[in-house]
C-alpha cells in the first residue's frame, strides 16, 4: 500500500441498493442506471431482473463508481474510463487498494508505486491523481451509517408496480 495501513476485508454476502450506491459515490441515479445498462459498472451482487427488482452493489462496485465519477469530473473521456474500469476489474482487491490512477485529462495511467507516480509527474504526463486506497476509506466512512442488504434477502413487495402486478396475476 502506498499509505502503509491496511484495508478491511470485503463482505461478499451483503450489498447496497442503487440509491445508497449513488449517495456513497456522489452520482445521480440516472448515471448509475446508464452505467449499469451500458456495462460500464454493473452490480456484482445482484443485477436488476425486470420491473420491481433491485440491483445490489458491492463495496468494490461503489469504489469503482466513485473513481469513474472523479475521472469524469476531471475531463477524462468515457472511452478512456471504460479502458481504466476494464483494467481495474481484472485486479484483486488487495492490488486494487494500492493503485494510484494518474491522468493528464486524456489518458489514464496506473501507478503501483511512489516511484511510478514521481516518474509520471516528472515526465509531464500526470496532472492529477486518484489514490484508490484513500477513496476506499472515504466510502467506508460514508457506508458505515447507511443500510446494507443481504444478497440472499428477497423482497416480498419490491415496489407498488410489482405489488399491483402480483395482485393482477393472482386474481
Amino acid at each position: 500500500m502506498l499509505f502503509g495501513d491496511t484495508l478491511a476485508d470485503l463482505d461478499t454476502e451483503t450489498g447496497y441498493r442503487g440509491p445508497i450506491a449513488c449517495k456513497a459515490a456522489g452520482i445521480t441515479y440516472r448515471q448509475l442506471d446508464y452505467w449499469a445498462r451500458t456495462g460500464l459498472v454493473e452490480p456484482t451482487i445482484r443485477s436488476a431482473k425486470g420491473s420491481g427488482s433491485h440491483r445490489l452493489y458491492s463495496f468494490r462496485d461503489i469504489l469503482v463508481l466513485k473513481i469513474v465519477k472523479r475521472l469524469l469530473d476531471s475531463g477524462v473521456s468515457l472511452q478512456q474510463i471504460r479502458i481504466a474500469v476494464d483494467a481495474l476489474s481484472k485486479r484483486g482487491v488487495e492490488s486494487l487498494s494500492s493503485i494510484t490512477l494518474m491522468s493528464d485529462g486524456a489518458s489514464v495511467y496506473e501507478c503501483t508505486s511512489t516511484d511510478e507516480v514521481i516518474d509520471l509527474v516528472q515526465g509531464g504526463q500526470g496532472v492529477f491523481g486518484i489514490a484508490v486506497g484513500r477513496v476506499w476509506r472515504e466510502i467506508e466512512g460514508t457506508l458505515a451509517e447507511l443500510p446494507v442488504e443481504s444478497a440472499k434477502q428477497e423482497l416480498k413487495v419490491p415496489d407498488e408496480l410489482a405489488a399491483a402486478r402480483a395482485r393482477r396475476n393472482a386474481g
